[in-house]
């Protein structure tokens, strides 16, 4: 998905890896106070992963879906928020489990983020 100042595609954990744990720490341990060690786990090897990038090619953005068909690590820099950039994410792995006949998505959402989530279509529980 092509938008003017960022795009989002799909990412290898083995290829992006790197740059994807780089932006999930910057975003969940230093900016919201996650413990390093809760943040990273043994599905980001199983998941399909995406990324945002800016038009100089960095990772501004990126978002999981587990083999479990859940959503989650979504992380979007600061400086990103309020333009599109997780509603993008969103939309392109929900379109990826659309193509593969995957009826239902499952996600975990910080409370903040829920009205984010109800708009795209989920509903809190």
């Amino acid at each position: 998905m092509i938008h003017e100042d960022f795009h989002v595609e799909m990412a290898s954990w083995e290829r992006d890896g790197a740059q994807l744990r780089a932006l999930r720490e910057q975003v969940f341990v230093l900016e919201q106070g996650v413990a390093a060690a809760d943040e990273l786990d043994a599905l980001d090897a199983q998941s399909v992963h995406v990324a945002a990038r800016g038009a100089d090619g960095s990772v501004i953005g990126t978002a999981r879906l587990t083999p479990a068909r859940s959503i989650g690590r979504m992380a979007v820099l600061r400086e990103w928020r309020g333009r599109g950039v997780g509603e993008a994410m969103l939309r392109t792995l929900v379109e990826y489990a659309r193509a593969r006949g995957w009826p239902e998505l499952d996600l975990h959402a910080q409370s903040h983020a829920i009205g984010f989530y109800e708009r795209a279509g989920f509903v809190a529980e």
